[in-house]
């Protein structure tokens, strides 16, 4: 930091010395000004408790314990001239204690802080007005893992830096924020300014975590609805086999939501899905020529009737105009994702499977041959 010297138009730097040179001490200085004046820290805090040691099982205590304005505990624990290398360590220590902290617990610090220093006050009322609420059986606070860190040194080390960037885009909300000070004439001055990440980063930062999170979320999922896909569709293919059907011999479990067999006509299959919501049964016409599928659905609709008899219900006729591909369909709805529900699921798949190749089979021959027809025809004009 400098001084405008304005006689002589020019700067002068102001001296930094260390905090131990000027008898200053963690505790009763750094940490009193953050307590007295929390809005240093760039937002609206309320401080709940100083020296906080109310952990059990262990004699640690925390620097400063505040809420912000969302109700998130904001543990700071803050150091004078150098931050150590375990002040990160220190400090998630102390978030994972505060992370079990209940409402009435909260309250209970808060009320013990102001009967301690205040000389009294309540505590729900107080909390109350903070977070501009009414009555905190509405209010939601110390939420899931919403915990925050902020440590406060004169200068961080590298080790710590990089820690708390990794927390940042692993979704903690971790800052630091450099103090330091400075002399000028008989005064003292201190600079307190957020080094990480830096405000006009910060958003970004915070964007770009949740983002990651998010698709890592999204990854997991699916991971997990792969495996339980091939888990159903393995339990599928081993009862069809145990029934005799032939089909399916040679088709092995699959990731994706449905399982396929040919038909006999290319592009055409029998298609089994499982989803969340039902399972589904159908002839899937998805031939290179759009105009090959619509023909088909409009020559096997010409024998609805005698389908559905054979079939033995009702079918959905979707010939989807405007796509390449058509589809015949059944379908029962089911909670795919509970397991409990499996064998019945199971159970009806495989019976409908067996009707829809009942229903198909004579009319798709028929139309197989002459599709083959058109084609030997039309090969041996262009020869």
């Amino acid at each position: 930091m400098f001084q405008v010297n304005r006689s002589e138009n020019r700067l002068v730097r102001l001296e930094e010395p260390r905090f131990s040179d000027l008898h200053l001490r963690e505790r009763d200085h750094l940490q009193e000004w953050l307590v007295q004046t929390p809005e240093v820290l760039g937002e609206d805090l309320l401080i709940i408790q100083k020296e906080f040691d109310g952990f059990e099982d262990t004699r640690e205590r925390l620097d400063v314990l505040a809420l912000d304005k969302e109700g998130r505990l904001v543990i700071v624990e803050n150091k004078l001239d150098d931050s150590g290398r375990d002040v990160v360590w220190q400090a998630l220590k102390y978030v994972a204690y505060c992370s079990t902290l209940k409402k009435a617990e909260i309250i209970a610090i808060y009320q013990k802080y102001l009967d301690r220093w205040y000389e009294g006050g309540n505590a729900a009322t107080r909390l109350c007005e903070f977070l501009e609420v009414d009555d905190l059986d509405d209010t939601v606070l110390n939420a899931g893992n919403g915990q925050r860190l902020i440590l406060v040194a004169a200068n961080f080390r590298k080790e710590v830096t990089s820690t708390v960037l990794w927390l940042i885009q692993h979704g903690i909300r971790a800052q630091c924020f450099r103090v330091v000070p400075y002399g000028f004439e008989q005064e003292l001055l201190i600079d307190l300014r957020q080094i990480i990440p830096t405000p006009e980063a910060a958003d970004y930062m915070i964007g770009m975590a949740a983002k990651e999170s998010e698709e890592k979320s999204d990854q997991d999922t699916r991971e997990h609805r792969h495996e339980m896909r091939r888990a159903f569709w393995t339990k599928t293919l081993e009862r069809l086999h145990a029934s005799g059907v032939s089909r399916y011999k040679n088709i092995s479990p699959s990731k994706e939501h449905w399982l396929a067999s040919a038909t006999g006509v290319a592009g055409c299959g029998y298609n089994m899905i499982f989803s969340r919501n039902e399972v589904r049964v159908e002839l899937y016409l998805t031939r290179p020529d759009a105009t090959e599928n619509e023909w088909l659905f409009d020559q096997l609709e010409r024998d609805k009737r005698k389908v559905e008899d054979r079939f033995g219900a009702e079918l959905q006729w979707q010939r989807l105009d405007g796509k390449k591909a058509s589809r015949v369909c059944y379908a029962h709805p089911f909670d795919g994702f509970n397991e409990e529900n499996w064998p019945a699921m199971i159970e009806w798949l495989c019976k409908y499977i067996v009707k829809l190749e009942e229903g198909f089979s004579e009319p798709l021959g028929r139309l197989n041959r002459q599709l083959k027809s058109k084609s030997d025809v039309s090969a041996s004009e262009s020869g």
